[in-house]
């Protein structure tokens, strides 16, 4: 019954008054326990059927014979209910219903007979029970409390004093339960009648002065039984206490029914809330006991609102809990209280389902005890049963044996029980009906156990434990503390030594007065130390111990027979009396320490015992003992183990440096096995080459001379072995710095190339032993690697060798290392005295080196005087001042002019110029003069092997506009006055230059300017180039850098003996004029974080570029080795633009928008959406070429995605990802990308797209927006093969980046170009990114010659060397390539300032002879045409034919036939000049409009009447003709020039070759076989400096038209855009590689004003500019100096024709 559900029963009452006035119908029928009820407003309705515990209708009187009164209904339920209170269980009984339906009457009833509710009639028939009881042992008591629940608040009914609201409160075992709430004691009906009508009285006077009715409220009438039973058995009390809950509820009704108002609605408004939450708790309780949730755990959501309200928080027990719950549920018949009727109904049924879990309230030992009773009583009855009652007798008598009882008894009862057994086996079952019945006994004697007895029991167990732990050496305190040793005061005792020292003295063991025994466990006697172990006999030894008469106890050791027992290391076989501190060892491993705390205190009062020892006694010593005692030496056995060990460690280190050698050499043979099968398959053509026998080649003499000129150029090539010491020696250069910051020296080193040129010749100290000899046979200029040294202490920079550094070095370590020896005090006074000792220091110079200038003395032979204003250059190439020298030829006996004061005059100095001496330095210094045209220059010199001259160099403003003329300032020089002229005119010209006269000739220094201050004190002196010993100085002057120029003013006469040498000198050879001055200020920062950078020239601040990165590896392609590359084939101009498609709303991809305002070509942001598909399109643009063609696209890969424009190459990156490849292949141009170059001759497009998802990065900077000011960086990297490529060629481009939201809206690409203007352009055609690169093409090397095996050796990189103190250098590296790059274009600097010189120089003569032979000027005949070394065709001639060839003046031409053929000539190429005609080294394509023009120059080709128009005239650079001169003749016509460099002479001419070739055998040189070659393709640096942008006209071919674009020159490119407002560049051209030419006689020609030409090396250009002036401006830009050269001979033509 535990589980029981809750009873329901409805009861429907009659009508009354008011339903009567109305008229009311019944609704209600009830037919046994099924009630139903009707609609009244729907009559035909089907009625709804309630199935209950019991319907009781009481609507009619009680002579019906189915009215149920108020004793049936008590019969029903309440006698049920007090039958559960008597068995334990709590009980409750409540009634429910609207407002006037009965629900008091049936609890309270009224006081007339027959007329009593529940609750009366259950407490009378309760004591009326009690009263009956007829058992003594039962006794029982009764309790009773009564409130009411109002507006949520509770009331006492029965204490007058309890006016206030009482709390509710919860405890955890009892449950809710009202505080304060009082509970009177009752014994008989009469006081609960009493109380219950007292009750009811002040809940009717509340009533009354609250206004408020009966039915206001909820009354609980609580009765707590206690039934008391005494179990004489036991004598144990046992008691069941129940608690019965009468609780009668207020009415239940709807506001709009009673019309409540004002106080009356608050009260129905608290009472709905607690009837409705008692609802809400009543369908919970019952949708859990309902049958799908009944097997489901309890969830979460399993909520039950008791809290809601008070009323359910106390009934909490009584509804779904421990308690047996009745519900009386009364019912309204008449049809007006339908609603409220068919709601109470339904609630009932609701309440149906709950189901109670009660149990009897009792304690839960004696609900044990009782239940284990009743199971002894079961077992005994089934013995009995069995006839087996005697049985349980004689058990009883046994365990009722007392332990002193005799032995006579115990065997008397020997037989009954053997009988017992022989009994119980032939009984089925009764063994184990036994064994239940003693199990059971033993728990109830257990329960029945008092707390005395328990605590009895417990210290019996404590001090058998005790004991037992004192058998076992541990002690206890008496406090009965702790356990652990605890060192009695008195006791004799032992204690254990352990290895371990934690172990020791943990244990204790005490030797009792008497014998203490000492053996194994399973000894015959009883031993008190008990021990095991190997070595322990059963009885090992006992201790004795004995108190004489004066009370000293003597304690003596027995060891027993076999036992192996040691007492201080010496085996004792007899008994032996111990002394405190005694070791005592048994067995092997028990080692024991005998304390005697008397005898100590004694022996500390007498002298020490000797053989107690003075160090601590612990395990290991009384072990070490034992051993000395046997006589075994432990030091000696240790050394011989050790020894053995040793032994043993070598043979088999041995063994093993044997195997690695033989594994090592098999592994090198298996290298160099694979090695050679590497360069087979890389390199077979060499291999071919070398097994097929070669033919002798018979060379002409120009061959040999090409060959000589090869041989010696490559020689003296050194800049591979230059790079080889940069590396070998960086170690040195690291440690020096790092020991010079550690000490703070204040000095930094830094590797420098130095080479011995004019501006810089090498001081001797540095120059290497067989520098002299060497320089005799060196035909070019010898550059050494050197150490910078500078000292920023003293403002001084010094040169070292790497020879001296190395010892400097030593001598800095041994500093470094007795720097720790000596107080930091001395070193700072020692750093501030340099003296010679200090490996840091060099003395310096009080006047140090500003620069040199060259002042060139060919004015000397004319004579005329000349003032020259030259440039004092430093080593460097930086131009520090200038200085303004004059020289002219005096007589002899001419006397010095008087100048004033201030001038300072020298007597005249005779030098001696020795033929034989200077022909000597002329072959050391300047041996190129006598080669001839094709020789070489010191610019060839300046090229790294494999890479362009300025391929890693950042170009300044000075760099780009000068590095990449297309005309070398040879060409430009009208006559040089290095070169010697014929020595017809030349003696004529010399009358005053007789040989073995005197020649006597005066230097004035006269003024110094635009030298910086920071030099105080300057002089200059000055010398001849090879006359270093004999110098003239001046004095020294203050400088202040601001004021007036220094003026020297410094006379001095030169008296020289004519000889050939000195004219040879005067002709090409220049004065050295060296300015000195004394440095007063540190030319170096102070020590900061970068301070050991090298110093580099200032630049200006240009706009911010991205750096150019490295490929990102790739992820699919296998690591190949580059193959060595040898000479180069041909390079190619890339043009790549670089576009990031998203995904459109319809499908498409279109371009994502590039922000363009950063200015800079080939830069811009790309603005990209988040979280949108993405696609990758490259497109290359080039020239279209025999040699380039792009086979497939092998991987792109995408990685290094970061936040600022550099990357840390050096790191992994795992989030490199390989992108898909979508398509590849060439196509058509767009129309904007398709320009006027692509008419004639179409460029090549190959264009390839790739998928994008950033997202597989796994990076949060591409998933996310990007925040304000802050862009995202990526590199990709381009795989891409091509045809007749030993691998695939690299493109990498670095993306800048911005992410927007997934729905922003972004406006159109923008520039800085179209944010003015008018006009405008598709915004998808600048949704892009260019790129220029440069594709060089090499073959492979050589394998067999030195020069590869040379270039591929590999060389230690040391700088990569970890050094002590390095990561006090903040960074710093050596100098390693790039020190050369920079080298290379200081020399560069330096030979353009010498060719400067030399020009200015000429220039100011011939304009002082133009001065001074103005008469001769108009008969100057042009120069002879027989001279082929002249490249001067003006017509002003050199200044030695003005003078010295009067046949010259008057030569006119020599017939009128060939100024016919020269007049023909130049007509036909001006017709025959087309533009955009494709021309290589290999072949002429002449397109279909040319034809005509062919013919005919066929034809002229052929005229025999023509001998001297050579095949020569129509090469393609006639179609772009040099301009520089004035006439045209056949032997000034030069193929292009590729770049500014010179280029190495070719055996066969150009022309020649193409003559050879026709364009009909083209086809057959593509089917040749090609050889491997080896690509690269290198970005190029955009230059910040703009030299010119605006709007030029094109010439478009094949036609008449032209186009104009918006042109840009970034020397040394030109980029070309459709309009001032497109931010992507359309099309570029490379001036290093192209020949800008003008021509006046083409544009009369024409009828073209204006125009100019550019000739790359595919195509010529036809372009026009606005106005001349603009011309001018737009020459100067593509090409300085030939706009320098034009603009030089216009001005002589404005001078001439003013003249005339």
């Amino acid at each position: 019954m535990a589980g029981a559900s809750v009873k329901v029963a409805v009861r429907v009452r009659p009508f009354n008054s008011r339903e009567m006035s109305r008229e009311s119908k019944c609704i209600i029928q009830m037919s046994g326990s099924t009630t139903t009820i009707l609609n009244p407003k729907q009559p035909k309705e089907t009625p709804k059927s309630f199935s209950f515990d019991y319907s009781y209708w009481s609507h009619t009187t009680p002579a019906d014979i189915n009215y149920a009164s108020q004793k049936q209904v008590y019969r029903d339920i309440g006698e049920e209910m007090l039958q559960h209170a008597f068995e334990g269980y709590n009980v409750c009984i409540f009634a429910y219903g609207q407002t006037g339906a009965g629900k008091s009457y049936t609890m309270m009833g009224k006081q007339e007979k027959d007329q009593q509710g529940i609750i009366p009639q259950l407490c009378e028939d309760l004591f009326s029970r009690i009263n009956d009881t007829t058992n003594d042992n039962m006794s029982y008591s009764v309790e009773v409390s009564y409130m009411e629940i109002y507006c949520e608040r509770v009331r006492d009914l029965l204490n007058p004093k309890n006016k206030g609201n009482l709390r509710v409160r919860e405890h955890p075992l009892m449950g809710p339960y009202v505080e304060d709430l009082s509970k009177l004691a009752v014994t008989s009906y009469n006081d609960i009648q009493d109380l219950m009508d007292s009750g009811n009285k002040a809940r009717t006077v509340a009533a009354t002065n609250m206004n408020e009715t009966s039915s206001r409220s909820h009354a609980v009438f609580n009765i707590i039984f206690t039934q008391k039973r005494h179990d004489a058995e036991t004598d144990i009390t046992t008691e069941k206490v129940s608690k019965i809950s009468l609780v009668d509820l207020a009415g239940s009704e709807r506001a709009d029914s009673t019309g409540a108002k004002g106080t009356r609605l608050k009260e129905g408004a608290n009472i709905n809330k607690s009837l409705t939450t008692l609802g809400k708790v009543i369908s919970a309780l019952a949708e859990m006991d309902s049958g799908p949730n009944k097997n489901k755990k309890k969830k979460k959501t399993d909520f039950i609102p008791y809290r809601d309200s008070v009323l359910t928080w106390l009934l909490r027990e009584n509804l779904g809990g421990n308690s047996r719950t009745a519900m009386v549920a009364a019912l309204s018949p008449a049809d007006i209280n339908y609603d409220e009727t068919l709601s109470t109904l339904r609630y009932a049924d609701r309440a149906k389902q709950i189901r109670c879990n009660a149990v009897i309230n009792e304690d839960p030992n004696n609900k044990l005890i009782r239940e284990l009773k009743d199971e002894v009583a079961r077992l005994r009855d089934l013995l009995y049963a069995q006839g087996l009652g005697d049985i349980i007798d004689m058990t009883n008598a046994i365990a009722g044996i007392s332990p002193s009882s005799s032995l006579s008894a115990l065997s008397s009862r020997a037989a009954s029980v053997a009988s017992l057994h022989e009994r119980i086996m032939f009984a089925p079952g009764s063994e184990e009906a036994i064994e239940r019945l003693k199990e059971t006994e033993k728990i109830i004697a257990e329960l029945n156990e008092t707390w005395e007895e328990k605590l009895r029991r417990t210290e019996a167990i404590r001090m058998e434990r005790e004991a037992l732990l004192a058998e076992m050496g541990v002690a206890m305190r008496e406090d009965g503390g702790t356990l652990g040793v605890f060192s009695p005061k008195k006791t004799p005792h032992l204690v254990n030594l352990n290895e371990d020292p934690l172990m020791s003295e943990c244990l204790l063991y005490y030797i009792k007065d008497g014998i203490t025994r000492v053996g194994r466990e399973d000894a015959e006697k009883r031993q008190d130390i008990v021990l095991s172990g190997h070595f322990i006999k059963e009885e090992h030894c006992l201790f004795r111990s004995d108190t004489k008469t004066g009370g000293e106890v003597i304690v003596t050791l027995e060891p027993c027979e076999g036992a192996d027992t040691y007492v201080n290391g010496k085996k004792v076989t007899e008994p032996s009396i111990l002394r405190s501190g005694n070791r005592i060892i048994m067995g092997k491993s028990h080692v024991f320490r005998f304390n005697h705390p008397e005898q100590a205190r004694q022996e500390r009062e007498r002298t020490p015992c000797a053989e107690t020892p003075a160090e601590p006694v612990d395990w290991a010593f009384a072990q070490r003992e034992l051993l000395e005692k046997q006589g075994i030496d432990m030091k000696q056995e240790m050394e011989q183990r050790l020894q053995e060990l040793e032994d043993q460690y070598r043979r088999e280190r041995e063994e093993a440096n044997y195997l690695l050698e033989q594994q090592r050499l098999d592994y090198e043979s298996k290298l160099e096995a694979l090695q050679k099968q590497m360069d087979s398959r890389y390199y077979p053509e060499a291999n071919e080459e070398e097994e097929e026998p070669e033919d002798e080649v018979q060379w002409t003499e120009r061959e040999f001379e090409l060959a000589l000129w090869a041989f010696r150029k490559w020689k003296w090539y050194q800049f591979t072995s230059l790079r080889d010491l940069l590396w070998g020696n960086a170690i040195f250069l690291k440690e020096a710095n790092a020991i010079s910051v550690e000490l703070k020296k204040k000095v930094q080193f830094q590797f420098v190339l130095l080479t011995d040129t004019l501006y810089s010749p090498l001081p001797p100290d540095l120059l290497p032993p067989d520098a002299a000899k060497d320089r005799e046979k060196r035909p070019f200029p010898r550059t050494i690697v050197a150490v910078e040294v500078q000292d920023q202490k003293n403002g001084a920079t010094h040169y070292w060798t790497l020879e001296k550094l190395r010892q400097r070095l030593d001598l800095m370590r041994e500093m470094y290392d007795r720097a720790a020896e000596v107080p930091s005090s001395v070193i700072e006074d020692c750093d501030n005295v340099v003296t010679g000792g200090d490996p840091f220091y060099d003395r310096f110079p009080w006047f140090r080196l500003v620069g040199r200038a060259f002042v060139y003395l060919s004015n000397l032979l004319y004579p005329v005087p000349l003032v020259h204003r030259v440039a004092i250059v430093s080593e460097k190439g930086e131009v520090k001042g200038f200085l303004r020298v004059a020289v002219q030829a005096i007589s002899a006996d001419e006397e010095a002019p008087d100048y004033g004061s201030g001038v300072r005059q020298s007597g005249t100095a005779k030098i001696s110029f020795d033929d034989q001496h200077f022909e000597k330095f002329q072959s050391e210094s300047c041996p190129a003069v006598g080669m001839s045209r094709s020789g070489t220059s010191q610019e060839e010199l300046r090229i790294v092997e494999g890479q362009g001259q300025f391929s890693d160099m950042g170009p300044s403003a000075d760099e780009v506009n000068n590095n990449t003329c297309a005309v070398t300032p040879e060409d430009l020089l009208l006559d040089s006055p290095e070169k010697p002229a014929p020595d017809g005119p030349l003696e004529t010209a010399l009358h005053h230059l007789k040989l073995g006269s005197i020649f006597t000739f005066r230097v004035t220094v006269l003024q110094a300017s635009s030298i910086s201050a920071e030099y105080a004190d300057i002089f200059c002196q000055f010398n001849f180039i090879h006359r270093h010993d004999e110098a003239f100085s001046t004095e020294p002057l203050k400088n202040t850098g601001r004021g007036p120029p220094l003026g020297f003013y410094h006379v001095q006469n030169i008296a020289v003996e004519v000889t050939k040498s000195f004219i040879e000198y005067i002709k090409s050879q220049p004065i050295v004029f060296e300015v000195f001055g004394h440095y007063q200020q540190h030319p170096f920062p102070p020590l900061c974080k970068d301070v050991l950078s090298p110093l580099r020239p200032s630049r200006r601040h240009f706009p911010r570029v991205m750096p150019l990165s490295k490929p990102v590896p790739a992820t699919k392609l296998s690591t190949m080795t580059r193959p060595s590359a040898g000479p180069c084939q041909c390079k190619y101009d890339l043009m790549v633009f670089f576009e990031i498609c998203e995904l459109e709303a319809n499908g498409d991809y279109i371009p994502a928008v590039v922000d363009h305002r950063g200015g800079m070509p080939c830069h811009g942001t790309f603005l990209l959406h988040q979280g949108i598909q993405r696609r990758i399109t490259v497109t290359l643009v080039h020239e279209t070429g025999s040699l380039i063609r792009w086979k497939e696209v092998r991987e792109l890969v995408v990685g290094r995605i970061r936040n600022t424009p550099e990357a840390d190459e050096s790191l992994i990156d795992p989030n490199i990802l390989s992108l898909n490849i979508l398509s590849s292949g060439y196509i058509h141009p767009s129309q904007d990308d398709r320009q006027f170059l692509d008419s004639d001759m179409p460029r090549t497009f190959y264009q390839f797209e790739t998928a994008w998802d950033s997202s597989m990065h796994n990076s949060l900077l591409l998933n996310r927006v990007t925040p304000y000011q802050e862009k995202i960086y990526i590199t990709l990297s381009a795989y891409i093969e091509m045809e007749n490529c030993t691998q695939p060629a690299v493109i990498t481009k670095d993306f800048c980046m911005v992410f927007y939201s997934r729905d922003a809206k972004l406006p159109a690409s923008r520039s800085i170009r179209n944010l003015f203007g008018s006009g405008s352009l598709r915004a998808s055609e600048s949704n892009r990114v260019t790129g220029v690169y440069e594709l060089s093409l090499c073959r492979v090397a050589d394998a067999g010659s030195p020069g590869m095996q040379r270039r591929r050796r590999r060389v230690l990189d040391t700088s990569v060397a970890y050094v002590r103190g390095e990561e006090n250098l903040a960074g710093w590296r050596p100098r390693s390539d790039s020190l050369i790059l920079d080298h290379q274009w200081e020399l560069e600097k330096l030979s353009l300032l010498q060719e400067v010189e030399k020009t200015r120089h000429y220039l100011l003569l011939r304009e002082k002879l133009e001065t001074t032979q103005r008469l001769g000027l108009e008969t100057l005949s042009p120069c002879s045409s027989e001279d082929s070394e002249s490249r001067s065709t003006s017509c002003v001639s050199s200044p030695l034919s003005a003078d010295g060839a009067p046949e010259g003046r008057t030569s006119p031409l020599e017939t009128p036939s060939e100024r016919q053929k020269e007049l023909a000539v130049k007509c036909l190429r001006l017709l025959t000049h087309t533009f955009n005609r494709e021309y290589s080294h290999s072949h002429v394509c002449v397109s279909a409009s040319e034809s005509k023009l062919s013919e005919m120059s066929v034809t002229l080709m052929r005229d025999p009447s023509m001998p001297a128009l050579g095949v020569t005239t129509l090469t393609p650079s006639s179609t772009c003709p040099s301009l520089v001169e004035g006439r045209y003749n056949a032997m000034e016509v030069r193929p292009p020039q590729i770049s500014s460099r010179a280029e190495s002479p070719d055996l066969e001419p150009v022309v020649e070759r193409e003559q050879k070739k026709s364009p009909s055998r083209r086809p057959e040189e593509e089917k040749e076989p090609q050889r491997l070659l080896v690509p690269d393709i290198q970005e190029i640096r955009v230059s910040p400096i703009v030299s010119k942008k605006g709007y030029l006209h094109f010439l478009e071919p094949h036609t008449n038209g032209w186009v104009k674009r918006f042109v840009v020159v970034r020397r040394p490119y030109v980029y070309i855009y459709n309009s001032d407002k497109d931010a992507v560049e359309r099309a570029i051209l490379n001036l290093s590689k192209a020949q800008v030419e003008y021509s006046e006689d083409q544009q009369a020609m024409l009828k073209t004003p204006n125009t100019f030409a550019v000739c790359t090396e595919h195509r010529g250009i036809l372009l026009q500019a606005s106005s001349d002036k603009d011309m001018h401006d737009w020459l100067y830009a593509f090409n300085p100096l030939l706009a320098g050269s034009i603009r030089s001979k216009l001005s002589r033509r404005r001078t001439a024709q003013m003249r005339i």
